[in-house]
């Protein structure tokens, strides 16, 4: 497992408490990027689970990331919990936001670099606006019967359809999906996920597989779904817009579509349980950039 040199001997969470005493502001953003990656591993360890579930028939259908959130809002706890969630995806985006505008992981300015963090911008507005979700999610404690995501996002495609040019910039949404699921898969093949992790024993020896399964887990249902979304600017037709849930769907009605889309649920907890491992043994300089 390869590590950075600077933290070969303390593990992240040492390296945190320690900046604590000498650090306490860059302790705390690091702090909250480790929620932030703890917060996206529960979202879409919930969104596989959920999605395995459908492909079993045992609820009724696979749900994206507000979806599957929303679901816990029927709990007891739900409030708090949601109150959890939507915190610590504001944490991600924000850690997001020093990758891409103040570079933390040090990629540099070359062309691959520029578009990675270009990406990381872009994951930046998604997850702030997950975020912004989860808290809109708290009125389902109030309201069970207000009308669910895939409602909102059909009605927004449809507003943007009506526009100028709306349809061309639906498939460009679309092609920006289906990119972005093809990026994943790359990461998939390539491997190398485990790089900024400081880890050892059967924890990297885990880190690296599962990753691999989420990150092509995730492109598949991307490029699904980023397939489906350019189809509905192609046919400026509203009803053929997809997110995620849509995408799980889509795979459950094809051939042997129950199996695909418990594998593919399956890599998409497994793509959360990765997302745990980041939040306990990545490296984060989020404190190098907040104290500098």
């Amino acid at each position: 497992m390869a590590r950075a040199s600077e933290h070969d001997a303390e593990t992240a969470l040492r390296q945190t408490l320690r900046w604590l005493g000498a650090a306490p502001l860059g302790a705390l953003a690091q702090l909250a990027c480790r929620f932030g990656y703890a917060a996206r591993g529960f979202v879409y360890l919930s969104v596989g689970a959920i999605a395995v579930l459908a492909a079993l028939d045992r609820v009724p259908r696979a749900e994206g990331s507000v979806g599957a959130v929303e679901a816990w809002a029927q709990w007891p706890a739900g409030a708090v919990l949601l109150w959890i969630i939507g915190l610590g995806l504001y944490g991600f985006s924000g850690w997001r936001v020093l990758q891409s505008v103040f570079d933390a992981d040090r990629q540099g300015t070359s062309l691959k670099a520029l578009a990675t963090r270009a990406g990381q911008g872009v994951s930046a507005v998604v997850y702030g606006v997950l975020g912004f979700s989860v808290f809109g999610a708290l009125d389902v404690l109030e309201d069970l019967g207000e009308p669910d995501d895939r409602d909102g996002e059909r009605a927004a495609v449809e507003q943007t359809l009506g526009f100028p040019g709306g349809e061309w910039l639906i498939i460009g949404v679309g092609g920006f999906i289906l990119a972005a699921g093809i990026a994943n898969l790359v990461k998939a093949v390539r491997g190398g996920l485990c790089k900024k992790l400081v880890c050892e024993g059967t924890v990297a020896r885990l880190a690296d597989p599962l990753g691999r399964l989420g990150y092509g887990a995730r492109g598949v249902a991307f490029v699904v779904a980023g397939v489906m979304m350019g189809r509905a600017g192609l046919h400026a037709n509203a009803s053929e817009a997809a997110g995620m849930s849509e995408a799980l769907q889509a795979m459950e009605s094809a051939p042997y579509g129950n199996a695909v889309m418990i594998l593919i649920a399956l890599g998409l907890a497994c793509f959360g349980a990765f997302a745990l491992m980041e939040a306990r043994y990545r490296t984060i300089p989020a404190g190098d950039v907040v104290d500098d």
